[in-house]
């Protein structure tokens, strides 16, 4: 079962969420307990924990922290990502996400689609850089990465 199970946000000492934020952080940690990929690859000749997984995701010290344990709490792995590669990505999401937020408001559905289509294209590229952050730490599919980049997203916004 290489999958994750449970997931916790420590967002201790982060500034409070938006109410679109927070709700951007229910359906990504909803849509990845419905359907996720996750697999501990061997490292350095040591044969990994198996899954299912739960997952503890944070920042501190200004890195993005994995702290992943199996089912019964034992821990799994542990790894420690620069934010430096995802910052731009990340920017550029929160302001597509704004434009997507007020266009809903305003305007018609052909522009608020065009705004759409770009914030996707945004999420995608973040979900190829968590994929190659994580690779060989973690093995994860394009609807994990894209599901888990919102989280990262939720995390930088109030780090």
């Amino acid at each position: 079962m290489s999958k994750l199970v449970e997931i916790r946000i420590d967002d201790t000492g982060l500034a409070p969420p938006t109410p679109e934020i927070e709700q951007e952080r229910r359906v990504a940690v909803f849509d990845l307990l419905e359907d996720n990929s996750f697999d501990l690859p061997d490292r350095e000749g040591k044969a990994a924990a198996k899954g299912p997984y739960k997952l503890d995701l944070a920042i501190r010290e200004r890195r993005l922290v994995f702290d992943i344990f199996t089912e019964k709490d034992a821990k799994a792995a542990e790894f420690h990502l620069s934010l430096g590669p995802f910052r731009q990505v990340v920017k550029d999401y929160f302001q597509i996400c704004e434009s997507y937020f007020d266009a809903v408001k305003k305007l018609p559905p052909s522009q608020i689609e065009a705004i759409d289509m770009a914030r996707r294209g945004i999420h995608n590229e973040g979900a190829r850089v968590l994929q190659e952050r994580l690779e060989g730490k973690a093995e994860i599919d394009i609807d994990t990465a894209r599901r888990l980049f919102t989280l990262i997203c939720v995390l930088h916004w109030g780090g």
